[in-house]
């Protein structure tokens, strides 16, 4: 019989997963999207939080939904092959491609950049960067429970001084909201949407599920329905903080333009804000706690990836692997803030999709019977728009025209799918395909049964 949880043990699990989803990189996308959206900041936010709050929600409930032991084993219902190839470019892009070192380009602009010269920074970022990936390197070659203990005091630490960042931004707004910049003119809700995939919470959610399941197990639910109820409940506690932060923020990036100016990342705004309400002292502070909270989610970040692809090649040693992270990402991080963000938007582009569909069929699975046929025929429909979106973004990044080809395709899936034009093209037809596949496979199944109930 499982344990009653109290209040206070959800409120635990949901800080818990609170703070493995709110790497301090989050906090930059909501103050970006402030400063652009202006006046449009309450409708792009709405889209934000679907991606940024509601999505990783749901996959942490797929993963308890679907009794799966982790992300390969779900995914693998597609093909033994995709799930390794899936659950290997989810790693690396919560890894070394993007996500880590995010970490450390994102403690440079907020920590350290606001206090050196424009003239020293790339020098400043170098030598920073070596230090901040030299801790974590060597913390991650033998990590213990100090990094966990130390992000425990970090999460309350940072909502604390949000808390009073935010309440001093709503008192005392630093001006009014402005114009929204051209792409958050119209459409801006579908931007908001689109927008929330840079936090990279509903991938990472898919990894943090069992991590959940595990530490509600442990306070002595068993069942899986239980399970389910309480990963839900302490899930909405931390989809709540989220809610409240970024909410927060947005607001405090949309009334910033007039002081601040309008910032390439959302890094400048924060330590600017701070800077401007408390002084030196607030913005130092600032800065010191989203250091270190970073480098706890970098640690965090590659010990996960260093363990994961241990496991699929044991021969290469845990110790190399995270040699191999921490290296990467330095020179990455070295690239800047803007240049990561800028081009994670391909990738995330292509992968979010697959992963927002992997949810769905999650949650559908009983309907058809978990038969395989839905979920290739939905993964390779989502693929094939999903894939084009990357290449298309990529493209537009880099500032070349578009391969004929490419370019074919794209009009043909302009002209005949709802919302492409909005990032969502396959939305519809994966809905559509998920409907049809269900209805065949529902068949199928009736047909088998009545055909051994007559031989039988």
């Amino acid at each position: 019989m499982d344990s009653k949880l109290s209040f206070k043990s959800y409120a635990v699990v949901g800080m818990m997963l609170f703070a493995l989803f709110f790497g301090a990189g989050n906090l930059i996308f909501p103050a970006q999207l402030g400063q652009y959206a202006g006046t449009n900041v309450w409708i792009a936010i709405a889209g934000f939080l679907i991606t940024g709050v509601g999505l990783p929600l749901l996959g942490i409930l797929a993963i308890g939904y679907s009794k799966s032991d982790d992300l390969q084993d779900l995914s693998s219902r597609v093909h033994p092959v995709y799930g390794l190839v899936f659950t290997a470019m989810l790693y690396l892009t919560i890894g070394p491609f993007f996500a880590l070192p995010r970490t450390g380009a994102v403690s440079y602009e907020v920590g350290v950049a606001p206090f050196i010269g424009e003239g020293n920074a790339a020098i400043g970022l170098l030598i920073f960067s070596l230090i901040f990936y030299g801790v974590s390197l060597l913390v991650s070659l033998n990590p213990t429970k100090i990094v966990d203990s130390i992000g425990k005091i970090l999460s309350p630490a940072i909502l604390v001084t949000l808390g009073v960042l935010l309440v001093a931004a709503f008192v005392k707004p630093m001006g009014s909201q402005e114009a929204p910049q051209p792409v958050y003119t119209s459409g801006a809700f579908f931007t908001g949407f689109t927008e929330g995939y840079n936090t990279m919470d509903a991938l990472a959610s898919l990894v943090f599920g069992i991590i959940v399941i595990s530490a509600v197990r442990k306070m002595g639910v068993t069942s899986s329905k239980g399970v389910l109820m309480a990963t839900m409940k302490s899930g909405i506690v931390a989809s709540a903080l989220l809610a409240i932060v970024y909410t927060g923020i947005a607001y405090l990036g949309s009334t910033s333009t007039a002081v601040l100016g309008v910032m390439e990342t959302g890094g400048p705004v924060l330590s600017g804000a701070s800077n401007y309400y408390f002084g030196t002292f607030g913005a130092t502070l600032l800065a010191v706690i989203i250091i270190l909270a970073c480098l706890t989610t970098a640690i965090g970040l590659t010990v996960a990836n260093a363990e994961f692809f241990h496991k699929l090649t044991p021969k290469v040693s845990y110790k190399v692997y995270v040699v191999i992270f921490s290296v990467f990402s330095l020179v990455v991080t070295n690239a800047g803030l803007s240049n990561i963000i800028t081009y994670s938007i391909p990738v995330l582009m292509f992968l979010y999709p697959l992963a927002i569909v992997l949810i769905m069929l999650a949650f559908l699975s009983p309907l058809f019977k978990h038969a395989q046929l839905v979920y290739v025929s939905t993964i390779v429909v989502t693929f094939l728009i999903s894939i084009i979106d990357g290449f298309k973004t990529l493209t537009s990044l880099l500032g070349v025209e578009n391969p004929a080809w490419l370019q074919s395709v794209i009009d043909f899936y302009s002209a005949t799918l709802p919302l492409y034009s909005n990032g969502l093209g396959w939305l519809l037809p994966a809905i559509v395909v998920i409907a049809i596949t269900t209805m065949i496979a529902r068949t199928k199944k009736n047909v088998k049964v009545q055909a051994a109930q007559q031989n039988s």
